[in-house]
Order: structure tokens, then sequence, then C-alpha cells
């Protein structure tokens, strides 16, 4: 006989692992025993050595569905300990691994069944789970994972519930978000004061059905919420919140009600019905009627299916095929999570308040994918993935390494013996409240990974981006080394990660980006070669006049943009006969305007995407301010959708200062040629993105081919665009090179952390 001590790490606390375990020691009559050890799972067997190494193998294939072995080692002992039977032990936090708390989890099926069975204790019990779902991340305060542990200790288990948590046969054995109504957290409908009513979820369904605005507080945040087919509804929410244009994301019941007003390909019904429960954006159909203003002027709508107990209650006193359920927050802030302050900061958004009196420990806005054909793209990686970390372990084992991000779409990374754990979506670190949120979930992963100390601070290249100030403090308090990265290098890196591609031609293509030269980059082709990047290609730098104002204001780039294509004359009466309207003071503006560029006076330069597209999408009028991220270029995708092929628009490269350059200006001229000779805005929209597409790709086979390289990938916010995305993928591939892009990080912000991180373990890991 031997034994043997096995330690996994990975995604094994808080989904069901030690009575898989269990039930697996004791098929194959292998004594011992099964413990949480910190932040891992330690298993010890006795019997022979066949045997053991058959439970290893079956557990890997037997595992949990919603668990992940990151790491499974095996060591042989030699001690005089003799075991009976096996069993499963209190935990311990003796010992620290690398593994992490699951994300959380959608209901699952047997316990929406039991939701909705009238016999059953748990009917109609908005916070039913097992060890198969439920919240996981929102709810743990430290490891090991325990409910004594998570905001659940305030609840203590009533007899039955204790039953079932004690029965290592029961799927609540250990599911520590266990309750039911005896001993659980209860919800309540709040007004000015909490009103007394037998059914508040149904009570709150009806008030909705009225063109009531709610406020319901959900696992990981709270959502406004109200009905999505009375416009003056979805109007005055929008004035309330201070939204005026942004679409919001919907909730539905179920898959059969999406389908009839969306268009759900197979790939979307997956991630829809996943059990991380994602917003999809996916295409209306010809039966989409939902209010205007619900999304407006664009051609898809971002949808999310019911995934917790309370949402699919409240749908099921409703027959509403949707609700809006857009995160309650104003613009900027952190999602609100504390009752008090829901009711302090949402008075006079919110008509009504149904809360729950169980404490949110971690914020987790909901998570955002798009496809692009068949390939996924995460616009925004939280709740249902984070914290779950990227594996890194080939570039180093030994560096830790904290990486903070950009400054508005921020997420930040923690590199840990080899992992990389990507944190919830953060948010715009320029207001004040978001900025401390970042330093809370920093503080807490730390806590929750036991990391005590850090070798490196990465951040962003921007010197006065308020995340690189708070890397220069941390630095200070770990003494440790700070790494600016390039923001662009950092897509590239977060893309090489994502896809296993250590050297290629990354096309980085987004809004902004602070460039190694101080000029705002973000239409660049790079040579990215693990810790180091050339930028061999770029947009052609155009002048912004008033610099920021022209990412609001995007006539002033259309402007500047065309001021070499036309005579002074024509171009100023073309301005002011055309896009006068697009001026906040009109006529004296273009005025002042023309005048800067003139004496080049408070006049920035940029490669810009995004600014091209925004130029693009005023020419047609289509979108002559940017009230949110990305709205001209989304609308100028929605229009050309429509479109059709019927012309070409060409593009022209040019070489300066060697680096490979697409002049914008002829091609937007090409657009206003189009405009002049009368075609329809849809095909003009169309042509336009696909010349922008053709440019960019043909930029980088130059480089490739300079290079000597196959491989080419796309990242950067403009990859959320489809029409894009495809057009540049099929000039690339069917010209002989291979197109790689985003899968399971974010093309956008959202993964610049990951990428910095991966730097930083590329220079200094081995």
């Amino acid at each position: 006989m031997v034994k043997a001590r096995i330690l996994v790490e990975g995604i094994v606390q808080g989904v069901g692992f030690r009575p898989t375990v269990y039930r697996l020691a004791k098929k194959s009559n292998l004594p011992g025993y099964v413990r949480n050890l910190g932040n891992i799972v330690e298993i010890v067997l006795e019997g022979n050595t066949p045997a053991i190494e058959k439970f290893v193998k079956n557990l890997k294939s037997r595992a949990p569905p919603i668990s992940k072995i990151s790491s499974l080692k095996v060591e042989w002992l030699d001690n005089e300990e003799s075991y009976l039977d096996f069993e499963i032990r209190e935990s311990s936090s003796d010992f620290s691994g690398s593994s992490v708390i699951p994300s959380d989890v959608a209901t699952c099926a047997a316990c929406l069944e039991e939701l909705h069975q009238e016999n059953n204790r748990r009917y109609h019990y908005p916070f039913t789970a097992c060890a198969d779902c439920g919240p996981r991340f929102t709810v743990i305060q430290s490891v090991p994972y325990d409910r004594e542990r998570t905001s659940m200790e305030t609840f203590p288990l009533c007899p039955s519930c204790e039953k079932e948590y004690r029965d290592v046969e029961n799927r609540r054995y250990h599911a520590e978000a266990t309750c039911c109504s005896e001993c659980g957290p209860s919800v309540f409908l709040y007004k000015e004061q909490k009103l007394e009513v037998d059914n508040p979820v149904k009570k709150a369904a009806q008030l909705l059905d009225k063109g009531k605005i709610l406020a319901i507080k959900g696992i990981g945040g709270t959502h406004l919420v109200c009905n999505v087919n009375q416009e003056d509804v979805v109007i005055e929410m929008r004035k309330r919140l201070g939204r005026f244009n942004q679409p919001f994301a919907c909730m539905s019941p179920d898959l059969k009600t999406v389908q009839t007003f969306a268009q759900v390909s197979k790939l979307e019904q997956k991630a829809l019905e996943s059990r991380r429960r994602p917003i999809v954006v996916l295409k209306k159909s010809e039966n989409y009627d939902f209010a205007p203003s619900v999304a407006p002027d664009l051609h898809n709508i971002g949808i999310m299916l019911a995934y917790s107990g309370l949402h699919h209650l409240l749908f099921s006193h409703s027959s509403q095929p949707a609700y809006i359920m857009t995160s309650a927050n104003l613009p900027g802030e952190p999602m609100l999570i504390h009752n008090h302050e829901i009711m302090e900061n949402l008075e006079g958004v919110a008509d009504y308040f149904l809360l729950h009196d169980r404490e949110i420990i971690n914020r987790c806005d909901d998570s955002v994918v798009r496809f692009r054909g068949d390939d996924m793209a995460f616009i925004r990686r939280s709740r249902g993935y984070a914290p779950e970390p990227y594996d890194l372990s080939s570039l180093t084992q030994d560096l830790t390494v904290l990486a903070l991000g950009p400054e508005i779409d921020v997420t930040f990374s923690l590199l840990k013996q080899g992992r990389c754990y990507l944190s919830q979506h953060i948010g715009d670190t320029t207001k004040y409240a978001t900025y401390l949120y970042l330093q809370e979930a920093i503080e807490y992963l730390l806590d929750i990974t036991k990391t005590e100390t850090v070798d490196m601070v990465a951040c962003d290249l921007h010197p006065q981006f308020f995340t690189t100030q708070l890397a220069e403090k941390l630095s200070e308090k770990f003494s440790c080394p700070v790494l600016p990265v390039q923001h662009h290098h950092a897509h590239a890196a977060a893309l090489s990660v994502d896809v296993n591609e250590s050297e290629m031609i990354c096309i980085a293509a987004d809004g902004v980006g602070y460039g190694a030269d101080g000029s705002a980059w973000g239409g660049e082709i790079l040579y990215t070669n693990e810790d180091s990047y050339q930028r061999l290609g770029s947009l052609m730098p155009q002048k912004m006049a008033g610099g920021d104002l022209c990412t609001r204001y995007p006539a002033r780039m259309l402007y500047s943009m065309l001021e070499n294509q036309y005579s002074e004359a024509d171009l100023y009466e073309l301005m002011v006969n055309n896009y006068k309207e697009y001026f906040p003071r009109g006529k004296p503006e273009i005025d002042i305007l023309k005048q800067q560029l003139d004496r080049e006076f408070n006049v920035g330069i940029t490669s810009s995407t995004g600014r091209v597209l925004d130029a693009i999408s005023t020419s047609l009028h289509i979108c002559g301010e940017r009230t949110y991220e990305g709205e001209c270029a989304m609308k100028l995708e929605s229009v050309a959708f429509y479109g059709e092929e019927k012309f070409q628009i060409p593009f022209e490269i040019k070489k300066d200062q060697g680096r490979y350059v697409l002049d914008t200006s002829v091609l937007l001229k090409g657009v206003m040629d189009k405009i002049q000779a009368g075609e329809m805005k849809k095909n003009i929209a169309f042509a336009a993105q696909k010349s922008l597409s053709h440019g960019l790709a043909a930029l980088a086979i130059k480089s490739a081919d300079k290079k000597g390289l196959e491989v080419i990938g796309g990242s950067g916010g403009v990859f959320y665009n489809e029409a894009i995305s495809l057009a540049i993928k099929n000039y690339v591939e069917t010209r002989g090179y291979k197109f790689v892009q985003h899968q399971s990080s974010c093309a956008g912000d959202g993964s610049v952390s990951l990428g910095q991180a991966a730097i930083a373990a590329y220079k200094y890991g081995k």
C-alpha cells in the first residue's frame, strides 16, 4: 500500500469539487480525505499505485462542469498514518496556491424546476442556488471558500437546508449560497419606505407593466429597469439617468422569446444560453418593434437571458418580451451595491426599488459579447468570466505583476505563478468614485490570491492617466519598478496571448492611445515579437483642431481632413452650407476653426481610425455629435449594414518617414465625391467602411512582406465592427495570409491590462 497527496489548483472551490472527489474515492475504495487548503484543494489517498493513478485520470475527466483544473500535482508520501475510510475534512488556511474563486453562474435547470414547483419548499424563492449555480465571486470575502467567509454568513441555515448542506450525496452539499425562504435573504419593495406587499416581485412586474421605472438589486449590482414598449417611459429614463442616446441592454425570459424580435445564430444561441449568461449583441429582426429609443439608429441590440431566480420570477408575473435592464449608475460611476446608497443616489431616477438584504461583496457588471461571423469578441468581460485567469505559465512561473490598464474602459490584471487574473469591469477612472473602486478591487484580489508582494507594476505610457499615477504609488508601496507600456503594443500583446502567436503583424485600430512620439495613435500597423514592437505603418496623421473637441464634434475632424483636398474657399463654403449644424456655435465656430488650422494653435495630431470613422459618419449626416463612446462609428456601421456594393471608393498608400501610410484624406474625398454624385447614403457608408478596411489590410500585408511573416492580427475597438472585421479578414486570407483576432479576451481596452502583464512577463519573466 502507498499514500499519495494530490494538490489541485484552478477553479476548484465552490463548484462541487470536494463531493465529486468523495464519490470517486468511495467508488474506487480508496480511503483518505479531501479538504480546502487555503485557495487550493488537497486530496490524500491510500491504496495501490494503479488504483491511485486511475483515480487521478478519472478526476480529470469527471470534474464538475463549472470547475477548471489548471494544475494537478501528485506527491507520493511515506508516513505511518493510516485511513479506514474516505472523508471530507474541514477547511484549513495553512497553504496558499494560485487558485481563485469561480465566477457567478446562472441558475441551473434543477433549481429552476424547483422554483416553479408549487409543492416545493423553494417555490418562488428568488435566491435558490446549489453547487452547480448561483453567486460566487460577488459573495466571497476570503478563502478558503466556506459559508462563514461569504455574505451568506449572516443567514444561518434552517434544519432542512442544514441537512442538505451536510449530505455529501446532495447537490447542495457545501453549496455556500444555499438557502430557502426560512433561512435566506429576503426581497423588499420600497418607495419612500418599505411597502407592505404580499409578493414584492409580482408587484414589481405589475409596476413595470404600468410604465414605472424600477431599480432592481441583483447578484453583482443594481439594474435600472423599465418596459421596452413604452417610448415615453424609455425617454423619461434616459433623461433621469443622463444617457440620452446610448443603447440600452435588455433582458428576455428565454431564447424562444428573443427569436421573435432578433436574429439568433447557433453560436449566439450557445452564448445566450450558457451558464455565463452574457449580453449578446444581436441583429434586430424584421419583427423588432421595441420603442425607438431603446437602441436608437442601430441595427442591433444587446440581449441577455434571465440568469437569477429573481429575474425568472419577474418574467413569470409578466407577459413582456423583454425589459430594459441597464446598469443603475450615473455615467462613469461604479454600480451601486448598498441598499442605502441605491435609494439615496437613485432618488428621482427610479420610481420604486426592489431590493434584498444579501450583501454584495464584489461589484460585477454584466459581460457583453458580439459575433463577427463565427468569431466571438468580448466587448466587456466581467460577470460570468471574471476573475477566471489566463495561462501565462509559458512566459513566467515566478514573476508577480500588477497591471493597471488604460484610464477609461479599465480592468486590471494580476499575474502570479504563471496565471493572469483579469478583474471584473472597473470603468472610467477619471471619476473619483471609480478610481476608489479600482483600488478596493485591487486590494481584494491581492488578498484573495494571498499576494503579499509584487515584483513589478505595469501601466499605460500616458504620463497623466490616473492609473499611471496609481502605478507610481503602488511601486513605492511594494518597492518595485514601474513598466510603462505603449497602448497599442499592449493591445497586440493581449491578442498574442489569446491566439498563442508570439510574432505577428498587428493592426491596432481604435479611438486613441498615447503614442511613443507623444501624438495620439489609433490606426497602427505594428510588428510585435514578444516584448518589443515596431511601428511599420499607420493611417495618415491628421490635425485635431481643438484637441478633444474633435472627439465630441467630429465635423471639426472632417474639416481638417479635407483641408488639402479642396481650395480654401471651396472647403469653407462646403462646411458652412452643409455642416454648420454640427458646430455648436454655427458659422462663427467654423471661422475660429479655420484660424486655428491656419495658425496651428491648439492643434493636436492623430492617426486614429475612430476619428476617421467619425468624420465619415458626419460627412453622411449620420451622426454629428458623439454623446457616448463609439456612437458615430456605430451608427455608421448600422447605416452601412443595409447598404450594397454598388461602387468602390479608392484608397492610396504612401511612404512617409520610413513607414507605410494610408491617406485617409483621399479616402474621405472619395466619400464626398459620391455624396455630390447623389449616391445613396447607405451604399456610400458600405463602400467607405470597406475601403478603410482594405486600406488597413493592405498596409498590414506590406508590413508582413517586409518582415517575412504570414500572421496578421486585428486588435482595438474598431474590431467590434463586424463589417470591418470580416472585410479585413477576407482581404488578408484571400491573399494567402493567416488572420487572427481576439476570441477569449476583449478587442477593446478591457484587455489592455492583460497585454501589459504579458509584456512584463516577456521582458522579465525568463
